[in-house]
């Protein structure tokens, strides 16, 4: 008892730290329970992007993350974490984009959060993490670049499983027919035939389950094709 009353003090000490410093992180800082994933600490300012209190946070529990982001984006980011406690660097720290539901809002809203472990226990284990989470700003000239990126490594995660599919020859195909090329321009640079070329493209229609030209674009723009 005496143990986890010293590290609670501990906690509850570190957390005092970053409160005195709220007002000049430009950005919502997140502490979580590395052992449960369970949140001990939001700044005020990333409570009033949710609309919530701290504690009305802490007493959500695990279902605080199914609220307020989109569980796509744990595939990409939560082993990144994983692989952060693993490693117990406390210099270390890692990025990754998020999708959050705030306030009044029906869309998500894209941030970019960056973790590191905040605190150990007293066995040198990772005991706490801490986040920075910043909003893309809407206003800012870079965020249809950056929000087109992130659309296309969306559409890359969703469907790896679906473009490994395709053969050499194929993407080789997709490629071309991505640039523009008809099936007979394909088949001279290809050295193949005409009704060859027509056949694969059939074939990467049904396995991409494409439709259209800007379907088969857009598998070839995510996939470093073009």
């Amino acid at each position: 008892m005496t143990g986890n009353n010293s590290i609670h003090e501990k906690v509850r000490e570190k957390i005092k730290e970053v409160e005195a410093l709220n007002e000049e992180i430009p950005g919502v800082v997140i502490i979580h329970w590395l052992d449960s994933g369970l949140v001990e600490y939001l700044s005020e300012r990333g409570a009033k992007a949710l609309g919530t209190t701290q504690e009305e946070i802490k007493a959500m529990g695990l279902d605080y993350y199914k609220r307020y982001f989109n569980p796509e984006d744990a595939e990409y980011y939560v082993p990144k974490l994983l692989g952060l406690i693993k490693r117990n660097d406390i210099n270390e720290f890692v990025t990754y984009f998020q999708q959050v539901r705030l306030l009044q809002q029906q869309d998500y809203v894209w941030h970019l959060s960056s973790s590191k472990i905040f605190m150990r226990d007293e066995e040198g284990m990772p005991l706490l993490s801490i986040t920075v989470s910043i909003p893309v700003d809407p206003d800012h000239h870079v965020t249809p670049k950056v929000g087109k990126l992130l659309e296309e490594n969306m559409f890359l995660r969703k469907n790896m499983s679906t473009f490994s599919q395709l053969s050499g020859r194929e993407r080789d195909i997709l490629k071309l027919t991505a640039l523009g090329k008809s099936s007979s321009e394909i088949a001279d640079e290809l050295f193949i035939a005409t009704s060859t070329v027509e056949t694969h493209r059939r074939n990467i229609k049904a396995k991409l389950n494409a439709t259209t030209s800007y379907e088969l674009a857009q598998y070839a723009r995510a996939f470093d094709l073009i």
